[in-house]
Parts: structure tokens; sequence; C-alpha cells
């Protein structure tokens, strides 16, 4: 009767510190979403450190391309509307859709990925990548200049089609230079 009082407090125990680490993480994940350009020069600062890893000891290349790839699949999911009028032309009332005829009613661009969860996966990818130099089981030996042009390749490929896509369904995924409207109480209080 004892061992089972002590395997069930042990086993508690064992998932309170879990979730209390869990709940740490995510209460610093919650300090961190208003500060975007912080986040982002953290994760540029990240990868620059793999880069100068990489560049240093001369090897894991194959690591640097498969951190390439997911990284441009993650940029081409930033990019994609979360509808896509490719795939669900018709309207229907599941949700804001992208407007395909200029007479129609403007929706929002809402993403696939959003901006968090992007600076997010690059984030934990590019840590997992520079732990993976630290092993030499991941430094395959190959001829990186063939990996540079095939991922140079994919890249303009991947970008020629979804730019092909926004230009059809007359789309711009970024916020910058887009007007922004005020309401009526907000611009006679800033006049006054």
């Amino acid at each position: 009767m004892m061992d089972e009082d002590t395997s069930t407090s042990s086993g508690g125990g064992v998932k309170l510190f879990f979730v209390r680490l869990s709940q740490m993480y995510q209460s610093t994940l919650d300090r961190w979403t208003p500060h975007t350009r912080m986040r982002w020069a953290g994760a540029i600062v990240i990868l620059l450190l793999f880069l100068l890893r990489i560049f240093i000891y001369q090897g894991w290349y194959i690591v640097c391309y498969a951190l390439g790839i997911y990284h441009l699949n993650l940029f081409i999911a930033f990019l994609t509307p979360k509808i896509d009028p490719e795939f669900d032309p018709y309207e229907n009332d599941d949700g804001p859709n992208l407007p395909t005829r200029s007479n129609e009613e403007f929706r929002p661009f809402i993403r696939r990925l959003p901006e968090f969860k992007f600076w997010l996966s690059i984030t934990k990818s590019t840590i997992i990548g520079l732990i993976c130099t630290f092993f030499d089981f991941f430094n395959v030996p190959v001829f990186w200049p063939i990996l540079v042009m095939y991922f140079i390749t994919l890249f303009c490929i991947t970008m020629k089609r979804q730019i092909k896509h926004m230009i059809k369904y007359k789309y711009l995924p970024f916020t910058r230079n887009k007007p922004r409207y005020q309401r009526v109480g907000e611009s006679q209080a800033t006049t006054k």
C-alpha cells in the first residue's frame, strides 16, 4: 500500500514539473509577443551564429540545406492566404475570402502561417540546426555547390509561382504602405 502512494506522488511530481515548465515557456512567449523587432533580431542573430559555425568548420552542409528548405517552406506559408482562392474559388460563408473581382467587398488578408508562429518556427528550427552541428553524425560529406545551386533554383521557381498567384488573385501579403483608416472620433481627438 505504501509503495503505490509513493509511486503516485512521484508521478504527480514529474507531471507537475512538466506542467510548470510548459507554463513558464508559454509565459515567456507571451512576454515576447509584442516585441516584434527584438524577436526577429534575436532570430537573425541565432541564424548568423548557425551560418558562422557552418563557414568556420566547413561542414554540416546537409543540415544547412535542410534548414534552408524548411525556412523556404515556412516563408511560402507566411505569404499564402489562409483560405486560398485557387482551391476554394466559390464564395461561401465559412469565413473571410480574398476578393477576386474589383467590385467585391474588401476582406483583410489572413495568413496561413501567422507572423508569431513563423518567427517561433524559424527560431526553433535554427536552434535545432545549431545543435545538430555539434554532432559529427550529421556532417555528411557532400559537394556543397550543387546544394547551393539546387536551393537557388528551388527558391526562384517557388517564388515565381507565389508571385504569379499574388498577381492572379490580386493580393499583397504585406501591410507596409497600405492605407490605414482612423475612426471619426480618433481623428478629431488628434486635431484638438
